[in-house]
C-alpha cells in the first residue's frame, strides 16, 4: 500500500465491519426461519431436508474460504470483497422466492461460497491497512464484533418480522444492505496490495508458502486451532439453550443465556485486540483459550442465577474472541503474498469444525448426556485449541510491528 491510499483507510473498517455483520446474520437466519418452515410444511419440508439446508450452506462457506481466499492473492482484496458481498446478497434475496427445498439449498450453497470468501478477505484487508499503525489485532477484533452484532440483530428481527410479514422477509432484509454497501465499496474501498506485486503472485506460489520448510508445522497448527475454535463457536450457539434446558432451566432463561453468550463475545472482542497488541498475539491467544477451557468446565456446575449469567458472559468473551485472535495471528504469520491464502485455508478448515460442532452436541444429546458432559467436551476442545497455539514454532514468532512512514513499503519480516 502506498501513502496515496492512506486517506481511504478510514473507509476500510466500517465497510468490512458491515460485510462481516451480514456474515453474522447468516449464522442465525436459518435457525430463525427453520421452525416456521417445518411448522408450516413449506415445500413439505422434513427433518432430513432441514438438516440438508443447514449443512449445505456451511459446505459452501468451507469451499468459498479455501478457494476465494487463495485466488485473492491474484484477484486483489478489494475486488474479492465486492464479488463476495454481491454473490451472497443476491442469493440471499433469491432464497425468499425459492420454489423448492432443493433450489433453496442450492442458493444457500452459492451464498455460502460468497460468505466463506468474505470473512478472510475482510480480516486480511483490515489487518494489512492497520498493520503499520501498530494496532492490527485491535482492528481485527473490532471488525469481528460485526459478526456477533449481526447474529443478535437477526434474532431480534426474527421476533419482529416473521409474524406479520412471513419468513421470506428475513431473507429480503438480509439482502437489502448490499444496495448501499456494494456501491460504497466500489467507490471508497481501497486495495491493500500493490497491483505490481499482485501481478507477480500466483495461486501455486501462494499455496507453496503454506507448506515450505518449517511453515508446514505452523500451517497445521493454525488448522487444528481454527478447527477446534469453530467447534466451540458453532457448537455453543447451536446447543447452549438445549443444554441449559436439560440442566433444568426454563426455555426463556436458556434463550437469555444464548443472548448473554453473544454479548460476552462482543465485549471479549473489544478487549482481546487491545491485550494482544500490548502483550503479543501468541500469549494473548494462548491465554484466551486457556481461560475458555476453565470457564466451559465451570458451566458444568449448578450455579446461582447471577453467577451463571456471569460465567456464560465470560465464556462468550473468551471463546469467541479466542477464535478471532487465531485469525489475527494468521495474518501476521505469513508474508503478504500468501496472507489471504493462509487465512482462507485456516478459516476454511475451521468451517469443517463449524459443521462438527453442532454434530458433537447432537450426539451427546442423543446419548442423553449433553449435561454436564457437553460442557466437559467443549472444555476439552478448548484445551486442544490451546495446545495448537502452543505448538506454533519459531517460524510464526513475529517482530514487534513497525509503523511505516509515508513513502516506505511498510513491510516487516514475518519470521525471526
Amino acid at each position: 500500500m502506498t501513502s496515496t491510499e492512506a486517506p481511504s483507510r478510514g473507509w476500510v473498517l466500517p465497510l468490512c465491519w458491515s460485510a462481516v455483520l451480514l456474515d453474522g446474520f447468516d449464522l442465525v437466519v436459518l435457525g430463525t426461519v427453520l421452525p416456521v418452515l417445518l411448522a408450516g410444511h413449506v415445500w413439505n419440508l422434513s427433518a432430513a431436508d432441514a438438516t440438508f439446508a443447514s449443512t449445505i450452506g456451511l459446505v459452501g462457506m468451507t469451499i468459498g474460504a479455501l478457494a476465494l481466499g487463495t485466488v485473492t492473492e491474484v484477484l486483489g482484496r478489494r475486488r474479492a470483497m465486492i464479488v463476495s458481498v454481491t454473490v451472497f446478497s443476491v442469493c440471499t434475496l433469491l432464497c425468499a422466492v425459492a420454489p423448492s427445498v432443493w433450489v433453496f439449498g442450492l442458493l444457500r450453497f452459492v451464498a455460502g461460497l460468497g460468505l466463506g470468501g468474505c470473512l478472510p478477505t475482510a480480516i486480511t484487508l483490515v489487518s494489512e491497512h492497520y498493520e503499520r499503525t501498530g494496532r492490527p489485532s485491535t482492528a481485527t477484533t473490532t471488525v469481528m464484533t460485526g459478526y456477533h452484532v449481526g447474529a443478535m440483530a437477526t434474532a431480534l428481527l426474527g421476533i419482529a418480522l416473521i409474524g406479520p410479514l412471513g419468513w421470506q422477509a428475513m431473507f429480503v432484509v438480509g439482502a437489502l444492505p448490499a444496495l448501499v454497501l456494494v456501491p460504497l465499496m466500489i467507490r471508497h474501498l481501497p486495495d491493500s496490495v500493490a497491483p505490481t506485486r499482485r501481478r507477480q503472485s500466483s495461486v501455486k506460489a501462494a499455496l507453496a508458502v503454506l507448506f515450505r520448510g518449517r511453515m508446514i508445522g505452523v500451517t497445521i497448527a493454525f488448522w487444528v486451532t481454527s478447527f477446534m475454535g469453530l467447534i466451540l463457536v458453532y457448537g455453543l450457539n447451536t446447543w447452549l439453550p438445549e443444554i441449559m434446558r436439560q440442566a433444568g432451566y426454563p426455555l426463556g432463561a436458556s434463550l437469555g443465556l444464548l443472548l448473554t453468550l453473544n454479548f460476552g463475545g462482543v465485549a471479549g472482542l473489544l478487549v482481546a485486540g487491545v491485550v494482544a497488541d500490548r502483550i503479543g498475539i501468541k500469549p494473548a491467544t494462548l491465554g484466551w483459550f486457556a481461560v475458555a477451557t476453565v470457564m466451559l468446565a465451570l458451566l458444568s456446575i449448578k450455579l446461582p442465577s447471577v453467577a451463571l449469567y456471569v460465567a456464560v458472559f465470560l465464556s462468550g468473551a473468551f471463546v469467541f474472541s479466542a477464535q478471532v485472535l487465531v485469525y489475527a495471528y494468521t495474518t501476521r504469520a505469513y508474508p503478504a503474498d500468501a496472507r489471504a491464502t493462509g487465512l482462507g485455508w485456516t478459516a476454511g478448515i475451521g468451517r469443517i469444525g463449524a459443521i462438527c460442532g453442532p454434530l458433537l452436541g447432537g450426539l451427546l444429546l442423543t446419548a442423553g448426556i449433553v449435561y454436564p458432559w457437553g460442557f466437559y467436551a467443549f472444555a476439552v476442545v478448548a484445551a486442544l485449541a490451546a495446545a495448537g497455539v502452543a505448538a506454533l514454532n519459531a517460524a510464526s514468532r513475529l517482530p514487534a510491528p513497525a509503523v511505516s512512514q509515508p513513502g516506505t513499503n511498510g513491510e516487516t519480516s514475518n519470521q525471526s
